[in-house]
């Protein structure tokens, strides 16, 4: 059985911020903390910075690919802070990130270097099998790769280059899969094939290949529904929706500072707080990844206590209503993927019983597909100021 380590060889390891404050649900807290930060001198900027191995005030770094912060050291930072970014934080929470390279550990800049409205990124989710939920998700959003549970994966851009160019698959595998089913395959339809077929394996992410055309061109429509569902409306797309008469709504306000999730099975209602929201189908309440219930960590990142005294307390003193809009959205993500989720594991048992296929003219992969290529059109301003040499 093909391993998505051979089939799309490209993958980088995910973002490690180094301090926990540089995230955050809404792009207002990150201001307030960046304003906190940089009046502060000395030892206390030091101590609310975080200092790590790969990161001090006095850390000389370059830029971000496509982003215009200074590059000078931040012990002498007091300028306003850099405009957040929207970014896929864990498997489905999209929050908000200050793209300085200053202050993340490591930030991945190949990833930045390819991330466009053209991009879409595959995320390798932890084992074990038991884990409910998929072995990979893709998203449109920069994802920082976080696992609720379990060792996260690799991050594996499906575009090589910005504008969608050269697609990350295995030299020849595009040609392989023609021969063997006896018509045409896109670039986008491997990586509805990857999005619906994958599953965990001891070795990492494996990829079976059915022999049967039928059973591939129906793997192939139901990855396409996965990925239009789980991209949500980035670059363009239209946003997923349910029925009118089964879109969740708020049927009784969300106090200011909710303390608990409460699912009410019968009614389909859950309890934020003392606020209500319905229709929320099972199916959405019960989705999991990793072995964590996902509208639970949603609302844990942010809702759960933090250090007094710390940038992290720097947050908002009430629900926003921008927050209830993203859940709504989130329960409406769940319950669809819930819903196509029935399918994919009908399909999965009819793959399991199929005779599979081998590639092996595309094995192994050149070491050079497992590198990243060079982008590099313009230049990148490295730390004080200098030119970046790559």
């Amino acid at each position: 059985m093909p391993m998505l380590d051979d089939l799309m060889p490209w993958g980088v390891r995910p973002l490690r911020t180094g301090r926990s404050w540089v995230l955050a649900p809404d792009p207002e807290t990150l201001r307030a903390r960046w304003d906190r930060l940089v009046t502060t001198r000395g030892t206390e900027r030091d101590a609310l910075f975080g200092c790590t191995r790969g990161r001090t005030p006095r850390t000389a770094v370059g830029q971000l690919p496509g982003q215009r912060t200074a590059t000078g050291r931040f012990a002498q930072e007091d300028g306003r802070c850099p405009e957040p970014v929207r970014i896929l934080h864990g498997p489905f929470d999209q929050q908000w990130l200050i793209p300085d390279h200053r202050l993340i550990d490591s930030a991945r800049p190949e990833l930045w270097r390819v991330a466009d409205e053209r991009q879409v990124f595959v995320l390798e989710q932890p084992g074990p099998q038991q884990h409910r939920g998929p072995a990979v998700l893709v998203s449109g959003l920069l994802p920082d790769g976080h696992a609720p549970a379990g060792r996260p994966g690799r991050i594996r851009p499906f575009y090589r280059r910005p504008g969608g160019v050269e697609p990350n698959l295995a030299p020849g595998l595009l040609n392989a899969l023609e021969r063997r089913y006896g018509q045409q395959v896109a670039p986008e339809d491997a990586l509805a094939w990857v999005t619906a077929a994958s599953e965990h394996s001891p070795t990492g992410c494996a990829v079976p290949l059915p022999a049967d055309p039928a059973l591939w061109s129906l793997g192939i429509d139901i990855g396409r529904r996965l990925m239009e569902i789980q991209l949500r409306g980035v670059h363009g797309r239209q946003r997923p929706r349910l029925p009118g008469g089964r879109r969740p709504y708020v049927r009784t306000a969300l106090p200011s500072w909710p303390s608990a999730l409460v699912y009410d099975r019968a009614q389909e209602t859950l309890e934020v707080g003392t606020g209500r929201i319905s229709p929320v189908p099972i199916g959405a309440w019960e989705f999991q990844q990793g072995g964590v219930r996902v509208l639970d960590l949603w609302f844990d990142n942010r809702t759960s206590p933090v250090e007094p005294g710390t940038l992290d307390a720097l947050r908002p003193t009430v629900w926003p209503q921008e927050w209830t809009s993203e859940l709504l959205a989130l329960i409406t993500v769940l319950s669809l993927l819930s819903e196509v989720g029935s399918d994919r594991d009908d399909f999965l048992r009819e793959l399991a019983g199929s005779d599979l296929i081998e590639v092996p003219e595309v094995l192994p992969v050149p070491t050079e597909a497992r590198r990243p290529a060079s982008v590099l059109d313009h230049c990148e301003e490295g730390p004080e100021g200098q030119f970046a040499l790559l």
